[in-house]
């Protein structure tokens, strides 16, 4: 551990690539619904729901799984940092 990571509490850095892909999946869900042109039309209808309100419907869970994709992905990109035991303090802390 360098001198830095110990003074400031932070552990090792994370992965940047990572990140950045779960910006991408928190993003996708976004795009997706303020892009309305895609989907503002009434055909084809879906038991008896025109197109606009079943796509929106669908992206409720495709938002969640995207949210959970990227929330898995943050876990992998940050490693877990040493925490401190309780009732430790200064150079006890770091060991």
């Amino acid at each position: 551990m360098s001198h830095l990571e110990s003074a400031t509490g932070a552990g090792p850095s994370a992965n940047k690539a990572l990140l950045i892909v779960a910006a991408v999946f928190l993003m996708i869900p976004v795009v997706a619904l303020l892009w309305v042109g895609s989907y503002a039309r009434v055909e084809p209808v879906f038991a008896g729901f025109p197109f606009f309100i079943w796509y929106q419907f669908l992206w409720v869970f495709l938002c969640a799984i995207c949210t959970w994709a990227a929330h898995r992905i943050v876990h992998i990109a940050r490693p877990r940092r040493r925490v401190p035991a309780r009732g430790a303090t200064g150079r006890e802390a770091g060991r």
